[in-house]
């Protein structure tokens, strides 16, 4: 007896398991792309609370002071005292200003 084969069958049921395994393989590369992008989001949102708060601007600066101490303005004119620029009264005069101010 002689057999006949069944070419249509034999291919359908070869381009049957080809397709589902080409849907099986479609449906792994979607989902480890969906965890790709899940973890680069989860990535960012980590980074994003671990980055330092953004600069403020800085505190200001003390006022510069108004002028020399009162002692450093005695040592001035004591100095010119003992120069000889200020006479005994000048150099009295200024001392009263500086104390009384």
């Amino acid at each position: 007896m002689f057999r006949r084969r069944r070419p249509l069958l034999r291919a359908a049921a070869v381009g049957g398991g080809a397709y589902l395994a080409g849907k099986h393989m479609a449906r792994a590369s979607d989902q480890r792309a969906s965890d790709e992008a899940y973890q680069d989001d989860r990535i960012n949102q980590l980074e994003q609370q671990q980055a330092p708060p953004p600069q403020q601007a800085p505190p200001p600066q003390a006022a510069p002071a108004a002028g020399p101490s009162m002692a450093d303005q005695l040592q001035q004119i004591a100095a010119l005292h003992q120069q000889g620029m200020l006479t005994d009264d000048e150099f009295a005069a200024a001392k009263a200003k500086l104390l009384s101010s």
